[in-house]
């Protein structure tokens, strides 16, 4: 990675609240460093399913999206649409020890993984007119996650192999911190509801160091 491409990297995931812009992610990782793309794209993929298969439609409602444009337009395929979006990205506080493997003909200590909490809002974009179907969309959001706040292999087959498994809650959020989230989301308020998602475990396989083979001794036989 280019020093450049480097430093807009970090500023994306370093923010305190993050936008994602995909098209940038994808160029700059490679699909093996993807995980949180395909985390929310599954969560979005699913919640659409579910929602298309309970009004009986053949159009999407679900969208993995910032709300506006870089220029600060409304993103204009959000309409009347149930918007995921990523706001923040949390380090998991619980430690993890370093992994030791053979690597090749030598042993070596893994950096330990990355385990996030990502706070995922679920907004439904509707028009004033719709107001009520934007109520009815949320509540079924909410519905389906209370059904399934667990999503692994069992029940979701698609789950990336990389990622064990998705837990879904929901994350309160007081006056205040809706006012100055919305704030830096759009300035204006969506019905919404704000979920963390965890654990989502990044493990890039970094060899930390090499650890040194201790033989077994030698028995000397003397004459």
């Amino acid at each position: 990675m280019r020093p450049a491409e480097r430093t807009l990297a970090v500023e994306l995931m370093s923010n305190v609240f993050l936008y994602p812009c995909y098209s940038l992610y994808a160029i700059f990782y490679p699909a093996e460093d993807r995980l949180i793309d395909a985390a929310l794209s599954l969560i979005a993929q699913q919640l659409n399913m579910a929602l298309r298969r309970r009004y009986r439609i053949d159009d999407d409602l679900v969208v993995l999206s910032n709300i506006h444009e870089l220029d600060g337009n409304v993103a204009a395929h959000i309409a009347d649409k149930l918007v995921v979006s990523l706001v923040n990205v949390e380090r998991e506080t619980v430690t993890m020890q370093r992994d030791f493997r053979e690597v090749g003909s030598r042993n070596a200590a893994m950096q330990p993984p990355v385990c996030l909490n990502l706070l995922v809002m679920f907004s439904a974009n509707f028009s004033s007119g719709n107001y009520a179907e934007a109520l009815k969309i949320l509540s079924s959001c909410i519905t389906f996650f209370q059904s399934r706040p667990v999503l692994d292999r069992a029940n979701t087959p698609d789950l990336d192999t990389r990622i064990d498994k998705l837990t879904l809650e929901i994350r309160n959020v007081d006056i205040t911190e809706l006012s100055n989230l919305w704030g830096i989301l759009s300035g204006r308020y969506l019905p919404s509801v704000l979920y963390k998602v965890r654990l989502l475990v990044l493990d890039a396989g970094v060899i930390d160091h090499e650890v040194p083979t201790i033989l077994e001794p030698r028995a000397t036989s003397y004459a």
